[in-house]
C-alpha cells in the first residue's frame, strides 16, 4: 500500500512562511493605512497659506522606525509626519496632527494590551504570562508581570472615579442587589463586596455600585443607598435580593416606595437545607411549579399545596416560605416578559463566579482594595455582554406607574387618561 510522508521540517517552514507572510501583510496594509490618513489631512488644508502663499500643512518625511507588537507579530512602523505650522487662536499654540490609527509612542495595539488584564482577571497567574504570550506575539515587551501593579492601581482609579459619578441622568427601574464574600490573601477578615445592578428604562443592564461592606448589615446597606440616593439615584420600582436582612432594613428606610422580592435561587437553597435529602427532588419540583406558575393565582395555589403537605414534618422549611410570600410572588405583578429576570439575582451570581476563579488561583486579592478593583474591573468587562430585559419598551411602562394583571398591561380608560394628563 502506498503512503504519503510529509516531513515535519516541511511543516515547520511552511508554518514560518506563513507567519512571517500574515505579519508582513499586516506591515503593509498600516503602513498604506497610515499614507492614506496623513494625505487626508494634508489635502483638506490645501487651501490654508500664510502670507507669502506657502501651504501651512505638508508632509515632513517619516518617523524613525520603531517595532508594534500585534496579534500578528512585533513589526515595524515608519510613521509619516506632518508639518503643521498653523496656530490654534484661541490658545495660541501650535497645531498639531495626531494619528487616530498609531497614537504617538505606541508601541503594542489596543487589542493585544487588552490580553494582560484578561488573562490576569480569568484567572492566570502572573508568573506565566511571559511564555505564554512571547511565543505567540514574538516579544515580551510591554507585557511582562510587573504590569500587574501599575494595572492594579488604574482600577482603583476607576472605580474610584466610578463612585463618584453623578446619577442624575439614569434611571434604574428593577434593581438586583447582594453581598459576595471572598478571601483577602493579606488580611484575616473575608472581603464582603456590597454589589447593585439596575436596569434602565430602556431595558438595559448595568452596574450601579460595588462597595467594600466589611459585613452584610443595615449599617454598610444604608450606607451605599444613601450615598446612591445622594448622587441623584431615584427610587427603583423594584429590588431583588436574598434574604440577608440588612438590605431590606436599609431599603424601607432610605427607599421606602420600593417593592421588594426575593430571589428564588437563594430561597430554594434556603428551604433545601431544612429538608432531608430524601425530600428534596420531589419538594424542589414542587417549589418549581410555584416560581414558574402561569399567574399569581396558580402561584398561591401551589405554594399552599406545598405548605399543606410539608409542614407536619418540616416546618421550618414551610416557615421560611411563609414569611416570605408577598416578597417571594412580587414578580407577579409585573409584565411576563420580565418575569424571568425578576426572580433571581443571576446577573451578580453568575458574574461573581469569574470573581471567585481569580480569588482561587491568587489565594486572594492582596488587600482589599485591590480585591474591590479587581471585582469592579471584572463586572465592567461582563456587562459588556449582559443582555437587555425581554420587551425591554414595558421597563419605561413600569416606571410610569402602568398596571399589569397576570403580566400583561392593563389598558387605561379615558377617564383614567385624563386624570393621569392633570
Amino acid at each position: 500500500m502506498l503512503r504519503v510522508h510529509v516531513e515535519t521540517s516541511a511543516d515547520a517552514e511552511l508554518s514560518v512562511t506563513l507567519d512571517e507572510l500574515v505579519a508582513e501583510g499586516a506591515r503593509r496594509m498600516l503602513a498604506v493605512a497610515l499614507e492614506a490618513e496623513v494625505d487626508a489631512y494634508v489635502t483638506s488644508f490645501t487651501d490654508e497659506v500664510d502670507d507669502e502663499g506657502r501651504r501651512l500643512v505638508v508632509r515632513n518625511g517619516h518617523a524613525v522606525a520603531r517595532s508594534l507588537v500585534t496579534g500578528a507579530g512585533p513589526i515595524e512602523v515608519r510613521a509619516p509626519r506632518v508639518d503643521d505650522r498653523r496656530v490654534d487662536e484661541v490658545t495660541g499654540e501650535r497645531l498639531r496632527f495626531r494619528s487616530s490609527i498609531l497614537p504617538p509612542w505606541a508601541r503594542k495595539s489596543p487589542k493585544v494590551a487588552e490580553v494582560l488584564p484578561l488573562m490576569y482577571l480569568h484567572g492566570m497567574s502572573s508568573g506565566d504570562f511571559v511564555p505564554a504570550l512571547e511565543e505567540f506575539f514574538g516579544s515580551a515587551a510591554g507585557l511582562s508581570a510587573s504590569v500587574i501593579t501599575r494595572l492594579t492601581t488604574d482600577w482603583q482609579k476607576e472605580r474610584d472615579q466610578f463612585a463618584h459619578r453623578s446619577l442624575k441622568d439614569v434611571d434604574y427601574v428593577y434593581v438586583f442587589a447582594d453581598g459576595i464574600h471572598f478571601k483577602v490573601r493579606l488580611e484575616e477578615a473575608r472581603l464582603c463586596a456590597l454589589v447593585i445592578v439596575g436596569v434602565r428604562s430602556d431595558g438595559t443592564k448595568e452596574l450601579v455600585s460595588i462597595s467594600d461592606g466589611h459585613r452584610e448589615s443595615s449599617e454598610s446597606w444604608a450606607d451605599v443607598l444613601r450615598d446612591l440616593k445622594r448622587r441623584g439615584m431615584a427610587a427603583p420600582v423594584l429590588a431583588v435580593g436574598d434574604g440577608a436582612l440588612g438590605f431590606w432594613g436599609a431599603l424601607s428606610d432610605v427607599f421606602p416606595e420600593t417593592t421588594h422580592a426575593r430571589c428564588w435561587v437563594h430561597k430554594l437553597a434556603n428551604v433545601m437545607n431544612a429538608l432531608p435529602k430524601s425530600a428534596q427532588p420531589a419538594a424542589r419540583a414542587a417549589l418549581k411549579e410555584v416560581r414558574d406558575a402561569e399567574d399569581r393565582e396558580h402561584a398561591e395555589v401551589a405554594l399552599d399545596e406545598f405548605i399543606k403537605e410539608y409542614q407536619a414534618k418540616w416546618p421550618k422549611a414551610t416557615e421560611k416560605l411563609e414569611k416570605d410570600r408577598e416578597e417571594l410572588l412580587a414578580f407577579y405583578a409585573f409584565p411576563a416578559e420580565h418575569w424571568i429576570h425578576l426572580k433571581t439575582t443571576n446577573p451578580i451570581e453568575s458574574t461573581f463566579a469569574t470573581v471567585r476563579l481569580r480569588t482561587k488561583v491568587t489565594k486572594g486579592p492582596g488587600s482589599r482594595s485591590a480585591g474591590l478593583a479587581m471585582a469592579y474591573k471584572l463586572i465592567d468587562q461582563a456587562q459588556t455582554r449582559w443582555r437587555m430585559v425581554n420587551a425591554p419598551h414595558l421597563v419605561a411602562l413600569v416606571r410610569a406607574g402602568v398596571t399589569f394583571e397576570k403580566g400583561v398591561m392593563v389598558e387605561r380608560t379615558n377617564e383614567q387618561n385624563e386624570e393621569v394628563a392633570a
